[in-house]
């Protein structure tokens, strides 16, 4: 079956969001060395279920119409701490924390490029 082996995350300013998500998630990313202004993302270590993806300067302006992509949730240890640091670091809550019933605790939020994204805890008693 098909899987999500790559996200990108568009950015006005790469380094602002490079900056935000090693202060929220504390994911590693570096500079590519190639020709294109592109920053790989790696988001954890193996045998650990996930992607990595990669960060890149933004194509056009956003000029107000709904964004189609995806959101990509990304697995917190907790929800009111990662609300706590995505605000702090210039993000913003899109959708306030709510539980998934028998999944976990589940936010979206805005990075500092505008981009939703959820934060989930995991939770089997939320609800």
């Amino acid at each position: 079956m098909p899987r999500v082996v790559h996200f990108e995350i568009h950015a006005d300013d790469p380094q602002r969001a490079v900056n935000f998500y090693q202060s929220v998630f504390g994911w590693q990313i570096q500079k590519w060395d190639g020709p294109e202004d592109y920053w790989p993302v790696t988001t954890g270590q193996a045998p650990e279920p996930g992607i990595d993806g990669a960060i890149l300067k933004r194509m056009g302006p956003i000029n107000g119409d709904a964004v189609i992509a995806y959101v990509c949730t990304v697995d917190v240890p907790s929800v009111d701490d990662a609300i706590a640091k995505i605000t702090s670091h210039g993000g913003t809550i899109a959708l306030p924390k709510m539980p998934v019933p028998g999944v976990g605790w589940l936010v979206y939020a805005k990075d500092t490029e505008g981009n939703i994204f959820g934060a989930l805890q995991s939770d089997r008693s939320a609800g």
